[in-house]
């Protein structure tokens, strides 16, 4: 949440101030998403937060399971899906604008770490080892 924080605020120092609004409103729906889906595992895994206790939910959780993908690959702004129009639009802006390359390295850098860890998120959830929650 942080970095599509930062990236709302990479948008409003462009003067982009309807794209970080719209970046808020479609974070805010699938953020909404993942969190649902969230509650459903904890329950679901008596109880517990801790995610090295989950694993190998995707048997138990289906349907949840494919609503926090589909939420988590539009987090990391996968084609087609929500995310990618609101941060597309703000990497396409960024890169116009005559920044500098630090600048932009930063903003790649805060992109692939959503990556990172949606991807960690899925992994441990539903594909490793059930760790005994």
């Amino acid at each position: 949440t942080l970095s599509q924080l930062g990236m709302m605020m990479f948008s409003i120092s462009l003067g982009l101030y309807e794209l970080a609004f719209f970046h808020l409103l479609t974070h805010a729906l699938f953020k909404a998403l993942l969190f649902l889906c969230a509650g459903i595992l904890i329950h679901g895994a008596g109880n517990t937060q801790d995610i090295r206790s989950f694993g190998g939910l995707s048997l138990n959780f289906p349907l949840v399971t494919v609503c926090m993908n589909l939420a988590n690959l539009s987090l990391c702004g996968v084609p087609f899906l929500a995310g990618f129009y609101s941060k597309d639009l703000i990497v396409e802006l960024a890169c116009q604008y005559s920044w500098g390359i630090f600048v932009l390295l930063m903003m790649f850098i805060c992109l692939s770490l959503t990556v990172l860890y949606s991807v960690r998120l899925t992994y441990l959830s539903f594909v490793g080892p059930y760790g005994g929650g």
